[in-house]
């Protein structure tokens, strides 16, 4: 079965070392995305949003995020772009932007746990967080209401929590982002499949981050064609231990739980080079293009 993944990942721009709105920076929104090579950008509240053309291996996956970026980068020279999954706003850049620019969670997301919708954001916070959503596509013009896509988008978010949200805990420090967003399960049905909404931005910092969500999110779905419902295990570990339930270890990023299943799930984690220092990570995106076998 053919499987096509793309993403939408989030940024902040920041100028003389203070963080500022990306409101009015570029002339996409979500309704009219400004169409570049190999993606789209847009606003999206106070971050600047892009995605990319889905694709079918690491290596156009990792170039389009690279050409993208960069070029989002470049229409915006003034500014500096920020991989980090959350950014603090001062008083005066709030009160200067206009209310649409500050609504959260316009469009619900679920819970593939339980079904039900996540609660909407507390939009009062002096804080916005980024997301790196993924989105994994194995049909077409699917009815989002249709009660076996549904379940299919609720099985392959599970599986991803365990092949993507719990190393997850262990490649990105950050915990405030899960105050607003990002808890396990969290996820959209689409036409073409399901948008995975668990990861913050922490992915985009390298070229190294960016091969290993797409290989494991091709793991995770793999393995469930192949019938290796992995969440099931998951499930039945944390009846046995609450502590190592999947929701618990991520919605609290409880990174030494997150290692032990790491290593009794096999969890692959990524090669890093050997200027990756986590969150700290300055973006080295430009100049980047994918190479044979990368």
């Amino acid at each position: 079965m053919q499987v096509l993944i793309g993403a939408d990942p989030e940024v902040f721009v920041m100028k003389g070392g203070i963080m500022q709105s990306a409101h009015g920076l570029v002339e996409g929104d979500k309704k009219n995305p400004q169409k570049v090579e190999f993606g789209a950008v847009q606003v999206d509240g106070m971050a600047l949003e892009f995605n990319i053309d889905p694709a079918e291996d690491a290596n156009t996956f990792v170039h389009n995020v690279q050409n993208v970026m960069a070029q989002l980068a470049a229409m915006v020279p003034e500014y500096k772009l920020v991989i980090e999954p959350v950014a603090h706003f001062n008083k005066d850049i709030l009160a200067a932007c206009p209310a649409e620019a500050l609504e959260l969670g316009c469009d619900p997301d679920y819970d593939a746990y339980t079904g039900a919708p996540n609660p909407r954001p507390d939009g009062t916070r002096n804080f916005r967080t980024a997301a790196g959503h993924i989105h994994i596509g194995w049909t077409q013009g699917m009815d989002i209401n249709n009660p076996e896509h549904i379940e299919a988008c609720r099985m392959l978010t599970k599986q991803l929590d365990v092949y993507l949200g719990i190393p997850s805990v262990i490649l990105d420090p950050d915990k405030t982002r899960r105050e607003l967003y990002g808890k396990a399960g969290a996820y959209r049905v689409k036409p073409y499949g399901v948008e995975y909404r668990v990861l913050s931005n922490f992915w985009l910092k390298s070229p190294e981050l960016q091969q290993w969500v797409f290989s494991q999110t091709k793991r995770a779905f793999d393995a469930l064609i192949e019938g290796n419902r992995i969440y099931e295990m998951a499930e039945t570990i944390s009846k046995r231990a609450s502590r190592y339930d999947t929701r618990t270890v991520i919605n609290g990023s409880f990174v030494a739980d997150a290692k032990i299943l790491c290593d009794h799930y096999q969890i692959k984690l990524p090669k890093m080079n050997a200027g990756y220092k986590g969150k700290s990570l300055e973006p080295f995106y430009l100049g980047y293009a994918a190479q044979p076998g990368f």
